[in-house]
């Protein structure tokens, strides 16, 4: 999402694009009514990557050029004490999950949900008729 936002505040390095897209995606969600949660999660994705680099020795071998490049003006792998601090935020599952997502979408042919088929969840989202989230 960030990505695509046109954004004084992006910090574009070269053909990896913009460094800073999970800050930018973040903020346009809030510019524009989103959840706090939702805008955690959006953010929390790059440092889903740092997180799984750091804990998974074979995470970084399956990220793309662009990805690994990206990584580096990123913050690089999470050091031990961040990982585990990132380990133990409420989110993380989710923003596992959307990393995952991430990655998927990068796969050239990859079929998609249109995004107008998620209309209804996102106007159900804004207007605050959703249920809440079960934690557990």
């Amino acid at each position: 999402m960030g990505i695509a936002i046109d954004d004084p505040r992006a910090v574009r390095h070269g053909d990896v694009g913009v460094i800073n897209h999970d800050e930018l995606g973040s903020l346009w969600l809030a510019d524009h009514g989103f959840s706090l949660r939702l805008r955690t999660i959006v953010r929390g994705h790059v440092d889903s990557k740092r997180y799984l680099v750091a804990t998974n020795a074979n995470y970084a071998k399956r990220l793309s050029p662009a990805s690994t490049e990206t990584l580096i003006h990123q913050g690089g792998p999470m050091s031990i004490e961040e990982a585990t601090a990132f380990g133990q935020a409420p989110e993380l599952k989710d923003c596992l999950r959307l990393r995952s997502w991430d990655e998927q979408a990068k796969e050239p042919g990859r079929l998609v949900t249109p995004l107008e088929s998620y209309r209804a969840m996102i106007v159900t989202h804004l207007t605050g008729t959703a249920r809440p989230v079960q934690q557990g």
